[in-house]
């Protein structure tokens, strides 16, 4: 990694911290980012000419894999035509009636260009609304660097947030509540405590943020009668579940029925492009329409609106979801036999095609849970994948992310490079429990993470923990009654 280290070294004399945003520096796991020049399907190509097969996919928004043909060529057409013209277009407005033909509750949706402009401009539209100004929002959901959202719990988990970056005033930080993830009665004390004042609570429905977290049935339920009941708004983040879990939003799979609904990441197709929408009535009070001021110079960009149609046109004629499933139990098995035969602590929470590892022996359903997990653990795993071609989230309260290609990295002959597993042989990782875990006394058994990603056979092995966070075990919404209603 000579090239990749020298880069890093003169991105730090000219980029705060040598990257354009944190987690890529690897201060998590420690070491040097690698430096990385091209990208096709399931593989990424660093500058030092070394081949990766990649499961962070650029932080979830590449569904359908690096450089997807369709999604290329379309671009590339596009672009003849001009970037930008800052003027009504016929691609942004058919953009717009597919996202909310695809989303049952976006009756109308203003396009921005980031997940934070997307969920900063729902809380200010939720607030206006409601004439109201406190939001709640639930510990370990991350939902943009907006201040509203830079919020931490206060001393003794007290729920009033304090500011978690300096700069954020603290006098905005008291109109945040934080309460615990997958906490109903947290949250039903949150709203006793400010009767009437709630405007809103932001959501992940699936957390993808400290890991992959599941939500709970109860959870679910309480987060729906609670906003229904006390006329606060529901904001549904799904800047990174949306066209992930499947085409649309997974809310209304679960049983909500979200006031607004906040998209990103993989309905860009790779380029900056995020959404928010909602029902007619609340839309209906952003400008020009309304006195809810919102605006952007690239809003709905030439570039960025036609890799959008194109990736939903993919995503709509190839239905990759069953696909990304299968490959995501495949992944998952796999890890939950490498934690039965090296006798590691090991849980492994997936929804689909996103997932995480944490080193424990408990259930992972909040924040908590997920820090106290053995992050120096996380540290030497991580190293030890890189060190054998794989590409994992330099940090353990990241989620992993496949796209539809990874089976053809783990099983073709030709890749788009010379691979170092040049004649197709099943690839192992070899990890041993000394190297990870030294000190315990259990010696230095051996297992593999074979490289077509199960476990090779044999169900989960008795005594380690497959969370349930199976797209399949989601809870699902019920059929007689809306959570809403």
């Amino acid at each position: 990694m000579i090239a990749s280290r020298a880069l890093y070294e003169r991105a730090c004399r000219a980029i705060p911290g040598g990257v354009n945003s944190p987690v890529r520096s690897l201060r998590v796991v420690g070491g040097t980012p690698v430096a990385f020049m091209e990208g096709k399907g399931a593989y990424l190509r660093s500058i030092d000419g070394a081949e990766y097969v990649d499961f962070v996919m650029a932080w979830g928004a590449l569904i359908l894999g690096h450089a997807h043909e369709r999604v290329q060529e379309a671009v590339c057409s596009g672009l003849r035509k001009g970037t930008h013209y800052g003027a009504l277009t016929l691609g942004e407005v058919e953009l717009a009636e597919k996202l909310c033909e695809a989303i049952p509750s976006m009756e109308m949706v203003r396009l921005v260009n980031s997940g934070t402009e997307a969920t900063m401009s729902a809380v200010r539209l939720a607030r206006a609304y409601t004439g109201r100004d406190m939001i709640v929002k639930f510990e370990g959901c991350y939902h943009g660097h907006a201040d509203s959202f830079l919020v931490r719990r206060g001393a003794d988990g007290d729920i009033y947030g304090v500011p978690s970056s300096p700069g954020v005033p603290k006098s905005i930080s008291t109109f945040t509540v934080v309460v615990p993830y997958n906490d109903p009665l947290a949250l039903r004390r949150a709203f006793e405590t400010n009767k009437g004042k709630v405007a809103a609570v932001i959501m992940e429905p699936v957390a993808g943020n400290m890991g992959v977290v599941p939500p709970e049935r109860d959870f679910l339920e309480e987060v729906a009668n609670l906003t229904a009941a006390e006329g606060a708004l529901l904001i549904c983040d799904e800047v990174i579940t949306g066209f992930r879990l499947e085409f649309g939003s997974c809310s209304r799979s679960l049983g909500l029925e979200p006031d607004l609904v906040c998209l990103g990441k993989s309905v860009g197709g790779g380029l900056p492009l995020a959404a928010y929408g909602g029902k007619r009535e609340i839309m209906g009070t952003v400008a020009p329409s309304g006195e809810v001021y919102q605006a952007g110079t690239s809003a709905g960009n030439n570039a960025s609106v036609t890799a959008a149609l194109a990736t939903l046109e993919v995503l709509s004629d190839t239905d990759p979801y069953p696909r990304l499933e299968r490959l995501g139990a495949m992944l998952e098995k796999g890890l939950c036999g490498l934690a039965s035969e090296t006798g590691l602590p090991l849980a492994v929470n997936r929804v689909g095609s996103m997932l995480s590892l944490f080193f424990t022996e408990n259930v992972v359903k909040d924040l908590a849970g997920a820090q106290a997990s053995r992050h120096d653990l996380y540290a030497r795993f991580f190293h030890m994948m890189l060190q054998n071609g794989i590409y994992i989230p330099p940090s353990p309260l990241e989620a992993w992310f496949i796209s539809g290609d990874v089976c053809v990295a783990a099983k073709r002959r030709s890749a788009p490079w010379p691979l170092p597993w040049k004649d197709g042989r099943r690839r192992e990782v070899r990890v041993d429990h000394g190297s990870l875990c030294s000190g315990c006394g259990k010696g230095s058994r051996h297992g593999t993470i074979p490289g077509n990603l199960s476990a090779g056979s044999g169900d989960n092995p008795a005594g380690r923990r497959e969370q349930e966070g199976h797209r399949d075990n989601l809870p699902q919404k019920k059929e007689e009654r809306s959570l809403r209603g």
